[in-house]
């Protein structure tokens, strides 16, 4: 291991918690994340996408996500899609919107926000777009004060903006939606909180949830899912402004046949397999936000120790990633930084698009405490290498 050490918990047996590759780094971004050795060896099998093995695996999968969800199959559906999450967000898209008289309300706090406005105008959408601030929550009073005063097919929000690491409720957005606009679909990009923050998609009255593989449920990246109310779903069909991404025709197929419609990430749906079996051992989702809280909580508290500030206020603030100020010192260069952390083994982002000078570190995947303590320490060293002295001033 690459200057690090690392204890093995009890649920990840038999997993032996080493680096697989000389010069193997740790992963501290919201994805793709570090997952355990047995989730790659999963990965290791061939087989056929229309084997009953292989169909056996996507029932699970299909079963298991909505328990994860904590829905029933009675009601809702898992979806799953090849591709990136973000594949799956603009399957949700293309298929839910009506083509005539369709007109979505986009809730936008970041850069994943504004992507769903860029995805509308690429399909003809018609739209409007409610922009907050990076650093906070949506604004719930504005929200009302729109509702109230349009109508829309649709509404959709991402649950932890990992723009800046802000998490908007959700919930309350739901109930809104449902005084105002009691037709709309609402929709909740889950991406980076599914698996690790809990959410009452029937409380919230959530009628499409996305996210995918390698984020919360540690699995390898290749495929996302869609976890949607069936009679929503059915509502939809032929609207789809894609052949790839009609969610009805996947699902159609999928309860048809078992089988994807095109070729399936075989090898990538078996690490998912075993990923949820490792997240049931860890104690399911409330056993993953324990461990995730610990490791957000050494984060943010070694962080301030060395002066570093928060560019999110914490009432905002997820235990996924965070996102902090550059320091005013002028011997302080991200890239030097960051280049100087990579060569020791641990991976970190600049911030994204936000309005000030930022950069992100997450504590999702495969990380414990451990390692937490392991990159406070080398951005110790790092600052000492550059000149930077810690605790920073004012």
């Amino acid at each position: 291991m690459v200057g690090n050490s690392y204890h093995r918990p009890v649920w990840a047996e038999p997993c032996t918690y080493v680096c697989l590759f000389v010069g193997e780094k740790k992963l501290f971004t919201p994805g793709p994340l570090g997952v355990s050795l047995t989730i790659r060896q999963a990965m290791l099998s061939d087989l056929g996408s229309r084997s009953d093995e292989f169909m056996d695996v996507i029932r699970f999968i299909r079963s298991k996500l909505l328990d994860v969800a904590g829905v029933s199959s009675d009601s809702y559906t898992c979806v799953p899609m090849q591709g990136s999450g973000t594949f799956a967000v603009e399957a949700v898209i293309t298929t839910t919107v009506p083509r005539k008289s369709g007109k979505m309300l986009v809730l936008e706090n970041g850069s994943y926000g504004k992507r769903i406005g860029q995805m509308c105008d690429i399909l003809g959408i018609d739209k409007v777009v409610l922009h907050s601030a990076e650093d906070r929550g949506l604004d719930i009073a504005k929200i009302e004060e729109c509702l109230q005063n349009n109508v829309f097919t649709n509404v959709a929000v991402i649950h932890c903006e990992t723009t800046a690491g802000v998490m908007n409720d959700v919930t309350a957005i739901g109930k809104l939606i449902r005084k105002y606009n009691p037709d709309a679909s609402y929709f909740v990009d889950a991406m980076s909180s599914f698996g690790a923050i809990p959410l009452d998609m029937t409380d919230s009255s959530v009628d499409y949830l996305v996210s995918s593989a390698n984020k919360c449920i540690e699995g390898a990246p290749g495929f996302a899912y869609v976890i949607a109310k069936t009679d929503k779903l059915l509502q939809c069909k032929g609207q789809s402004r894609s052949v790839s991404l009609d969610l009805v025709d996947q699902y159609e197929t999928l309860e048809a046949t078992c089988q994807f419609r095109y070729t399936p990430p075989t090898h990538v749906m078996l690490a998912f397999k075993q990923a949820l079996l490792e997240l049931d051992a860890e104690g399911g989702v409330m056993g993953r936000a324990k461990r995730y809280k610990e490791n957000n909580d050494i984060l943010r508290n070694g962080m301030k120790k060395f002066g570093f500030q928060q560019f999110v206020k914490d009432k905002d603030q997820s235990y996924i990633i965070t996102t902090f100020l550059y320091p005013s010192n002028s011997k302080f260069d991200f890239q030097e930084f960051s280049a100087k952390l990579s060569d020791k083994g641990q991976v970190i982002y600049p911030g994204k698009k936000t309005e000030v000078d930022t950069f992100r570190i997450g504590n999702i995947g495969h990380l414990f405490p451990e390692d937490m303590k392991k990159l406070l320490q080398c951005i110790e060293e790092v600052c000492t290498e550059m000149g930077v002295t810690l605790p920073l001033s004012d």
